[in-house]
């Protein structure tokens, strides 16, 4: 089943999804794939790297804390998509909205399929890569952030 980024297509429904996010209103069904994604966009495009990381492993691991669910944090692919989205942000046309980036970059790249090119799936749900980066198992990442 593939997820459709419609609710993201303006600034506001996206500072609204980051706020619901760390205020911990927002729902486990709203918080989705694209939810994580445009949350991590959105830090990336306000925050300097190491801090939109830290920031968003802070509320990550809160979401799943509140929800009784903090066995589900993956460092590996938290830090996966952290690097990527960089990447794509860095190559980014500068005069796209926010919105438009955001909605451009999950239409392209809005699928864990990304995941499973780099990394077997033993190896990303594994313990070690749930508590601490590791390196991908099939394909290096290819790009620099």
């Amino acid at each position: 089943m593939s997820l459709k980024p419609v609710p993201y297509r303006t600034q506001e429904e996206i500072e609204t999804l980051v706020r619901a996010l760390e205020k911990g209103s927002l729902s486990p069904a709203e918080f989705n794939h694209h939810a994580h994604m445009t949350v991590a966009l959105w830090y990336l495009m306000h925050l300097p790297y190491p801090n939109a990381v830290a920031h968003l492993r802070a509320q990550i691991r809160g979401f799943a804390a509140r929800h009784h669910q903090s066995q589900l944090y993956n460092e590996t692919i938290t830090l996966f998509w952290m690097k990527l989205l960089r990447h794509l942000l860095n190559r980014a046309k500068p005069v796209t909205s926010l919105a438009d980036t955001v909605y451009q970059i999950l239409v392209a790249w809005g699928s864990m399929r990304f995941v499973f090119r780099h990394y077997s799936q033993e190896l990303v749900f594994s313990e070690k890569a749930k508590q601490a980066w590791v390196e991908p198992d099939l394909h290096p990442l290819g790009f620099e952030i």
